[in-house]
C-alpha cells in the first residue's frame, strides 16, 4: 500500500505523529490533575507503514482499512460531548480472538495505540483516538456463541447488540435485563460498566459478566475465570476489567447471566405537578420495598421535547413525570400496581396510565427510550446536546436535579432533564451553538457545577456512561490521587507500553 494512502487524507494529517495533546486541559479546573502528563513514545511513520502492511498480510487486505471516512467514523461521534480533531490512522475489522491477538502483538511491537470500537454510542469519547493509532472494530464479532438455558447464562462476542441479543434467546423463557440506549453492544456495555432502566430491578453490567475472554496488550490471550456463579478462586480479574473502558486489554468473549422473563408486566406513566413531588412518589416506592422493575424520571422540558419530535404515537402531558415497569405474578404486579397509583395520590399525581397489552408498553415506554433521540432531532443546524450524567445518593437526587435544572433556566439555554431515579441517577441534556464558544464556555461550565454539587453530595462524577476523556478531572475531584495512583499502577503493569485506549479515565503522569 502507497505511504500516500496511508497519510493522504486532510483529516489524517492532523492525527498521530505530533498530535500528542493533554486532551484533559481544556476540562480541568483541578490544578492537579491539570499538569502535563507523561506523554508515552509512540511509533513513527515508517514502523506504522511496516505494521499495517504486516496486518494485511497476515489478516486479509480487507481486514484494515484507512478509508478517510472509516476514520473518521471511528474518532468522531455525534453523540459524544467531547470531540477532539485527532482521528485513528488506520481500522483493524477482526474476525476472532486469534485476529485480535494478531494485532495486538502487531501494535506491541511496533508501539502503536489500540482503541476498541464496539457500537460507537459512548457520551464521553471512550473511542476517540487522542494519540492516532488503530481502532480496533469488533463489528465481524458479532454472534452468541453458546446458550445455556439449564444453567442461565451464554457466551458472545462484543458486537451483539443487547436488544438483538434478547430477540435471538426470547424462545428460552430467558433474557438479559440491562439495557441502555438501544444501540448499545455488550463489548462497549462491559467497557463503559453501563446499567439502563432496569437498574433499580436488576442491578448493572458488573452484576451480569461471569467470565470474560481478553487480549492483553501484549497479545497474550487469557480467560478471567470459569462459568460458576461463584468463585473465590483468586483475584476478581472479571471485576477488574468491566468498566476499564479498553484501557487494560480487548475484551472478545463475554459469558452472562440471565434472568427468567416475567410471566406478566405492566407499564405505567404517572403526571405530577413538580419535580419534587414526583422525586419524592419515587423514594416512597423505594422505601415501602415495592419491587418495582424500572421507574425513570422525566422534566417537563423532556415531556415537550418528544412531543415536538414525534417519536413516538402519543401525545404527552409536559408536566414531571414518573415512568413504572411492573414485573412478576399476575397476581404481584396487581397488587404493586395499587400500591403505587396510592403512593403518588399522596403526592399530587394525576392520571394512572397502565398496561399489560404489550404493544401499548412499548408506546408507554417509548418516551422515556426516545428522549435522547428525540433532544438529537430537534437540532437546528449549527446545534449541538451536551448529554451527561451524575449519581448521588437516593435522598439527594430532588435537589440536584431542582439545582442544576434552576441554574440552566437562569442562563437561557434550552436543557432538559431526566433519570435513572430509583437509583439516584441523574441525566442532563443540553442543546447549544457548537459555533458559539461563549454558548459552549456557559455549557461547559453549568456541567461541571453540576458534576461538583453531586460530588459534594456524596455521589459520583458518573453514574454510567465512564469517565473516557471528559470526566478525567472529576475522577481526581472524586478518588484523590492515591487511588488514582493505585489505578495507573495496575494499568503499568498490563500495559507497559501505554497503547491500551491511551488518555482515557486518567493521564499517565
Amino acid at each position: 500500500m502507497e505511504a500516500s494512502r496511508l497519510f493522504g487524507g486532510a483529516t489524517r494529517s492532523l492525527t498521530y505523529l505530533y498530535c500528542i495533546n493533554d486532551t484533559s486541559s481544556f476540562l480541568s479546573q483541578n490544578p492537579a490533575a491539570a499538569r502535563k502528563p507523561y506523554v508515552p513514545v509512540y511509533a513513527k511513520k515508517a514502523e506504522l507503514e511496516r505494521a499495517v502492511a504486516e496486518l494485511r498480510g497476515q489478516l486479509g487486505e480487507d481486514a484494515i482499512s484507512t478509508d478517510d471516512e472509516d476514520l473518521h467514523r471511528h474518532g468522531y461521534s455525534e453523540w459524544s460531548s467531547i470531540n477532539i480533531d485527532v482521528l485513528p490512522v488506520a481500522v483493524a475489522y477482526p474476525k476472532t480472538t486469534e485476529e485480535v491477538s494478531q494485532i495486538a502483538k502487531a501494535c506491541y511491537q511496533h508501539k502503536i495505540p489500540m482503541i476498541p470500537y464496539s457500537g460507537g454510542s459512548s457520551l464521553e469519547a471512550n473511542f476517540a483516538a487522542p494519540f492516532g493509532g488503530v481502532s480496533v472494530d469488533f463489528c465481524f464479532m458479532d454472534k452468541v456463541l453458546a446458550l445455556r438455558p439449564d444453567d442461565m447464562d451464554l457466551t458472545c462476542q462484543p458486537a451483539v447488540g443487547w436488544m438483538s441479543l434478547n430477540e435471538q434467546i426470547a424462545h428460552s423463557g430467558l433474557f438479559f435485563p440491562v439495557d441502555p440506549g438501544p444501540s448499545a453492544m455488550i463489548g462497549g456495555m462491559v467497557g463503559t460498566s453501563c446499567s439502563g432502566t432496569n437498574a433499580v430491578r436488576y442491578g448493572t453490567m458488573k452484576e451480569w459478566v461471569v467470565n470474560l475472554t481478553v487480549v492483553l496488550a501484549d497479545g497474550t490471550v487469557i480467560k478471567t475465570k470459569r462459568r460458576p456463579r461463584k468463585s473465590a478462586a483468586g483475584y476478581n480479574l472479571t471485576g477488574l476489567f468491566v468498566g476499564s473502558e479498553g484501557t487494560l486489554g480487548l475484551v472478545t468473549e463475554i459469558t452472562l447471566k440471565l434472568a427468567v422473563i416475567p410471566q406478566e408486566t405492566s407499564v405505567a406513566v404517572v403526571n405530577f405537578p413538580s419535580l419534587r413531588s414526583a422525586a419524592a412518589t419515587a423514594m416512597s416506592v423505594v422505601r415501602t420495598g415495592i419491587p418495582i422493575a424500572a421507574m425513570e424520571i422525566m422534566d417537563e422540558v423532556q415531556m415537550g421535547v418528544v412531543n415536538k419530535a414525534g417519536a413516538t404515537k402519543k401525545k404527552w402531558k409536559e408536566t414531571p413525570t414518573l415512568f413504572f415497569k411492573f414485573s412478576g405474578t399476575p397476581g404481584a404486579v396487581k397488587e404493586h400496581i395499587e400500591q403505587v397509583r396510592e403512593l403518588s395520590r399522596k403526592q399530587g399525581g394525576g392520571d394512572f396510565d397502565f398496561t399489560r397489552d404489550a404493544e401499548e408498553q412499548k408506546a408507554l415506554w417509548s418516551a422515556r427510550k426516545e428522549a435522547l433521540w428525540s433532544m438529537m432531532a430537534l437540532r437546528r443546524e449549527g446545534d449541538d446536546v451536551w448529554s451527561t450524567d451524575v449519581a448521588v445518593p437516593l435522598s439527594r437526587l430532588a435537589d440536584i436535579i431542582e439545582i442544576s435544572k434552576k441554574e440552566m433556566d437562569d442562563l437561557g439555554l434550552f436543557a432538559s432533564a431526566l433519570g435513572h431515579i430509583g437509583d439516584g441517577n441523574f441525566h442532563e441534556s443540553i442543546m447549544f451553538n457548537k459555533n458559539d464558544p461563549e454558548e459552549r464556555r456557559k455549557v461547559q461550565e453549568c456541567v461541571y457545577r453540576m458534576v461538583d454539587r453531586a460530588l459534594e453530595m456524596e455521589g459520583t462524577c458518573t453514574g454510567e456512561h465512564g469517565i473516557g476523556l471528559g470526566k478525567k478531572a472529576s475522577l481526581v475531584k472524586e478518588l484523590g490521587l492515591d487511588t488514582i495512583g493505585v489505578m495507573k499502577k495496575i494499568k503499568a503493569s498490563l500495559d507497559p507500553l501505554g497503547i491500551m485506549n491511551p488518555g482515557k479515565i486518567f493521564d499517565l503522569q
